[in-house]
């Protein structure tokens, strides 16, 4: 992988005004970042970043092609996750009923609640490390890492203690019906003992494509969902020895493959050296940093403060469901399931283009970045409009995987999705220019854009036709939402000031300027720079 040495485009270098995250004392300038002791950035062995970092370079290679083999692993992981969820919500209504059902509705909503609370922060240590790696600086992608890692610690820890506590009382804010209850509390007291192996694993997995290797969490959510599905029915029904724990048992199986699996995925990334692990001679970077402590927060909090608004929106909605009982929050709860999967496409080439992005703002490459988020579009209408149809078609047979044929929540599951589905293409596109515009640092106008389609149009306008319209006022405000999101998203990349923006104070590495249509993606460990060889030569290693 040649490199010219074309000087970076000075106007992508330190915006006025922004801080640099680190100036220690005595240290030496390297490609525009301090690096203590001189010489290679980390100061770890040779070859800098090559075959540590774990994935491929994102900042070169045919945009379509490296997008698309980025986003399947991504994509893979998600359907994993829900067929995961899906497989949960099957043996939930078809062994302990729709009460249960709405139970494990109730209390998915506060998870994801609590999901996207980390999110912010999880997308912020990502984003950090994606422009650190297109940098080709490893000292401070390394200190990224220490810094989040013992964040993410205590922050879960503290969220999972105070959920358990406060479950009750969340449940009956949802106004969760009352046949439902039990089993509600049951499961989200569990699923809040499980939080914080959830919030480690979530860091994890979006840290490694945060360096450009999606193929690896795709792996181990495979192994994850794999033991999960596997221990669901065991733990619900109590066949053979295992405990007989109903709903309980469905909380049970997620803990138990989410601590395993966890445990498993640090094994292999401190054995295969990656970047991504504090090693016993490093164990000081598990000192929070400061100045990366106030950028997690700084830019994290509104991109989970973004989440968190969905999250609530989503809550809210929940109870405007809830109060026509039990068979409407059934058919609601089943149709989220098919909704997952709709947006799944979307979701997983959104979490690319941020990857992409961060990399290329990272070297400079301002007009691919801008390449990627057209690219992304295009792709977000084609593979959101394809399940859509195939799901128009396929109702109401799909939705028997969820609902007896003979419920009477089957009908009222079909006309939901009649109203919904479409609206999540413009969701899709919107999701794309939001992971553009974030990657760079730019994280308060994705939130504002949220906040006006949200809860200045879905959530007001569910509430005013509700009396005229009933339970249609909900689902018609759904695709009038996403619209909403889309015109502000799309105005904002088009006229906005994001471009500007950035995460950290890096200087790029001196790459030609890539047009998008060259060689495929090369993984950087099948790669070593001329630069690098002569490196290697010099302390008289062979070179590859």
């Amino acid at each position: 992988m040649c490199k010219s040495a074309a000087l970076p485009d000075p106007r992508l270098q330190s915006i006025p005004g922004d801080e640099r995250l680190f100036e220690p004392a005595g240290s030496v300038t390297l490609a525009g970042s301090p690096v203590p002791g001189g010489g290679r950035p980390g100061g770890g062995p040779p070859g800098g970043l090559a075959g540590r970092r774990g994935g491929p370079d994102l900042t070169v290679g045919p945009i379509g092609k490296t997008l698309i083999m980025f986003s399947l692993p991504v994509l893979g992981s998600n359907i994993l996750q829900s067929l995961n969820g899906s497989a949960n919500a099957v043996w939930v209504s078809h062994v302990l009923g729709e009460a249960a059902l709405t139970a494990t509705s109730n209390s998915n909503q506060i998870f994801f609640l609590m999901l996207g609370a980390v999110f912010g922060v999880s997308m912020a240590a990502n984003i950090m490390i994606g422009q650190a790696v297109g940098a080709r600086d490893e000292a401070l992608a390394k200190r990224v890492v220490g810094t989040c890692t013992t964040f993410f610690i205590v922050l879960s820890l503290g969220v999972g203690i105070a959920g358990g506590i406060l479950t009750p009382h969340i449940l009956d804010a949802m106004r969760t019906p009352a046949e439902a209850r039990p089993d509600a509390i049951a499961y989200l007291r569990v699923i809040f003992a499980a939080m914080p192996f959830m919030y480690f694993f979530s860091f994890v997995m979006m840290a490694q494509r945060g360096v450009g290797d999606s193929k690896t969490p795709f792996y181990f959510a495979l192994v994850q969902v794999g033991l999960d599905i596997t221990l669901n029915p065991l733990l619900i029904m109590g066949i053979g020895p295992f405990p007989k724990l109903g709903i309980a048992g469905s909380a049970t199986s997620t803990l138990v493959a989410q601590t395993f699996t966890l445990a498993v995925m640090l094994i292999h990334l401190y054995r295969k050296r990656s970047i991504l692990v504090v090693r016993p001679g490093e164990w000081r970077l598990l000192i929070p940093d400061l100045a990366i402590i106030r950028q997690l927060f700084v830019k994290g909090l509104p991109m989970g403060f973004q989440m968190m608004v969905i999250s609530l929106a989503a809550v809210t909605m929940m109870s405007f469901v809830n109060a026509y009982g039990v068979h409407t929050s059934a058919a609601y709860g089943a149709a989220t399931q098919l909704w997952t999967y709709v947006q799944m496409p979307a979701m997983a080439l959104g979490a690319s283009v941020s990857s992409m992005a961060a990399q290329n703002v990272g070297a400079g490459k301002m007009d691919r970045v801008e390449r990627v988020a057209m690219t992304g579009a295009g792709y977000a209408i084609l593979f959101t409009g394809v399940p859509i149809l195939i799901i128009y078609l396929a109702d109401p047979w799909v939705l028997r995987a969820f609902l007896p044929s003979t419920s009477p929540s089957l009908p009222i599951a079909v006309h939901i999705n009649s109203i919904v589905l479409w609206g999540f293409i413009p969701f899709g596109v919107a999701f794309i220019f939001s992971g553009i515009v974030r990657a760079t640092g730019a994280v308060w106008p994705p939130l504002l854009a949220m906040i006006i389609s949200l809860w200045v149009v879905r959530v007001p306008l569910a509430q005013f036709m509700e009396p005229s319209m009933g339970a249609d006022a909900i689902w018609i405000s759904f695709p009038i939402g996403s619209a909403t999101t889309l015109i502000l998203a799309g105005a904002y990349y088009r006229w906005g000031g994001w471009r500007k923006s950035r995460m950290l104070n890096v200087t790029p590495s001196a790459d030609a300027p890539d047009t998008g249509l060259g060689q495929p993606m090369m993984d950087e460990s099948e790669a070593i720079t001329d630069a690098e060889r002569r490196e290697l030569a010099a302390e008289g290693v062979p070179g590859g």
